[in-house]
């Protein structure tokens, strides 16, 4: 969609300056999504961790509490950062979305869905399989929203070459 930028002073006549909305709104709506069922996926994993807690060896307990413990701290960081990122249209925060996303949370993920050792309930094995699909899925909105993103950044840093006068001067008027 098309926004108009500003109102030129001295003619009085609008003048529009396009700006292409480049928000994801699969990733958008991922992450609403997402954000209303972390706590759901927090109380039932916390249920789980209990129920199986004192049947569970020591490492077990151990590792089992941190990776809980990281997915809930970080889901919260990552979702903000996947909001400011998608909705300001701005790259480091989608950036950090995504690396929270591949490389602490999907690792995790994958841990406690397939480690044999562990005991896997029922329950559990759902609200992981739900937050594995919206974890790989958010992955892949991101990614192309990212990708959209700096293409059109890298294109308007390329066309501001031209507007302000050349390489490394700015458009001071000169007296």
């Amino acid at each position: 969609s098309l926004i108009p930028a500003r109102l030129r002073a001295e003619t009085g006549k609008f003048l529009f300056q396009a700006h292409e909305v480049l928000a994801s709104l699969p990733l958008q709506m991922m992450l609403y999504f997402n954000a209303c069922y972390f706590p759901f996926w927090c109380l039932g994993e916390g249920m789980m961790l209990q129920l199986k807690y004192s049947l569970l060896p020591r490492y077990y307990q151990l590792l089992l509490l941190a990776a809980f413990l990281i997915l809930t701290l970080t889901e919260g960081a990552r979702l903000y950062l996947g909001y400011i990122g998608n909705l300001q249209e701005k790259v480091p925060e989608l950036a950090g979305f995504l690396l929270l996303s591949f490389l602490i949370q999907l690792p995790l993920l994958l841990f406690l869905l397939t480690d044999d050792h562990i005991i896997r309930l029922p329950l559990e094995m759902a609200v992981h399989g739900l937050f594995l699909a919206f974890l790989v899925s958010e992955v892949v909105a991101a990614f192309l929203a990212l990708r959209v993103m700096t293409t059109q950044l890298a294109a308007q840093f390329y066309l501001q070459q031209f507007t302000s006068g050349g390489r490394g001067r700015t458009c001071a008027r000169q007296v």
